[in-house]
């Protein structure tokens, strides 16, 4: 592996006004496909080289898909000739510099004519560094690989252990959180102690496996309406989900879940789907980060700065109708994406800007086989199999590439008949970096 100083950048001299964009999800990549090759030299940095449908990690998660059918190679997505003056580099951005209009990158720095920040969010865990270093998060496709091995681990060691108490501890799931991935990741997990497991493991009494859903809030899905929130109240609650609302998760060791009221639940498996923050670049003056996302005005400009924006979920602009900022959901990141191409092209002509406007679809939540709830425009809320159908229909045409909706139509064709989650596969053993005991055990077994 060549160290960062033997790399370069390697971006090519233009005289078209430079667009760097740092991010390559539903922002970043809506923007981009509006404006590479047009009067504009496109400059996309990510840490991964893929755009990933992140409403569908859970599923990954839970073996119902692989990573691969619910992401799409960046380069691929920009590979024909509509594109000649785009440049991808898989690089982490460290920093940027307003004052001389360059961004830092770990293998070197560049300027700019034009910075648009669609980095996304990241877990919150609100300062808690024992939940951060235990805990599961499910924000990346290796977070859901790891999750997914870990709960398979649970079960096959479940499966051959002569102690009740480590058992149990197996087979408990904590997850925190009661929003959308909260319940969705639930909902999968019953489904599976239902339909999957007892022919995997028939050795296991699957009765004895809690999936137990925390929300600090009186509801669960606290975005979407009370209706949806008691529909999926109920539909969890048919599934065996053990709910606790209005409770806190206070830490977390790897092995002890504990909560603000004292109680304590063995472990080994705690789920983070509690909260996220924005994905916050350093080099932005403080005045103009608030609740970790970027202030922003109605054309997506960083507040003090004409050159600068930040799109999606990082960008917090304050409406009357959102004075909290957007959802944290696709359609804002990819509608700010697609104007923000129309207002930079305004900008090369002196032409005024458009404001943004945020056309509401609705939100979904799945919690199962028939189960699903939505909130429509005009008011309209309902919930079971036409929420579920819609959510099917919705998801699928969201996903970036044919290939990726034939193969997750398929797979999920083949579930509904079968109620099969059919990668249910340990490709990497995982393990926590000071679990030396089950590190010893892993190295031992893969030994050859």
């Amino acid at each position: 592996m060549l160290e960062p100083d033997q790399l370069s950048l390697n971006i090519p001299e233009t005289k078209k006004p430079r667009l760097v964009i740092v991010g390559g999800g539903f922002g970043g990549i809506n923007l981009a496909k509006k404006l590479s090759g047009k009067n504009f030299q496109v400059v996309m940095f990510d840490r991964q080289n893929y755009h990933g449908f992140w409403p569908l990690l859970y599923q990954v998660a839970t073996g119902g898909l692989e990573p691969d059918s619910i992401a799409e190679p960046l380069r691929k997505m920009f590979s024909s000739d509509d594109y000649e003056d785009f440049h991808f580099r898989l690089v982490k951005v460290t920093g940027i510099h307003p004052e001389t209009k360059t961004v830092s990158t770990l293998i070197g720095d560049i300027a700019y004519d034009y910075l648009v920040i669609a980095t996304g969010t990241k877990p919150n865990y609100f300062g808690n560094d024992q939940i951060k270093k235990y805990a599961f998060p499910l924000k990346q496709v290796p977070e859901a690989l790891n999750l997914r091995s870990q709960v398979l681990q649970c079960f096959e060691q479940a499966n051959m252990t002569k102690d009740p108490a480590t058992r149990q501890s197996l087979l408990n799931f904590v997850i925190v959180g009661g929003g959308p991935t909260g319940v969705e990741l639930a909902g999968a997990l019953a489904e599976m102690r239902k339909h999957v497991l007892p022919t995997d493991y028939p050795g296991l009494d699957f009765t004895q496996m809690n999936i137990i859903l925390v929300e600090g809030l009186d509801r669960v899905l606290p975005p979407m309406s009370e209706q949806a929130s008691a529909k999926t109240h109920k539909y969890l609650a048919e599934l065996g989900v053990d709910i606790r609302l209005n409770t806190l998760v206070a830490g977390y060791d790897g092995e002890i879940a504990t909560f603000k009221s004292g109680e304590q639940i063995q472990t080994n498996t705690l789920i983070w789907a509690a909260g996220v923050s924005g994905a916050v670049i350093d080099g932005l003056p403080e005045a103009t980060v608030e609740r970790g996302r970027i202030l922003v005005n109605d054309f997506n400009q960083v507040l003090g700065f004409d050159n600068i924006f930040a799109i999606g979920d990082v960008a917090l602009m304050k409406t009357p109708e959102f004075p909290k900022g957007h959802p944290g959901v696709a359609q804002p990141a990819i509608q700010q994406g697609k104007l923000l191409a129309k207002n930079l092209k305004h900008i090369l002509r002196n032409e005024p800007l458009e404001p943004f406007k945020y056309n509401d679809k609705g939100s979904l939540a799945i919690i199962g086989r028939n189960r699903a709830v939505a909130d429509l425009p005009k008011n309209l809320h309902f919930g079971g199999f036409l929420a579920w159908a819609i959510w099917l229909f919705v998801h699928v045409m969201a996903l970036v590439g044919f290939r990726n909706k034939l193969v997750v139509l398929s797979n999920w064709v083949y579930k509904f008949f079968t109620y099969e989650n059919g990668t249910r596969l340990i490709i990497r053993p995982f393990y926590r970096r000071d679990d030396r005991a089950k590190r010893k055990f892993i190295e031992k077994y893969n030994a050859d």
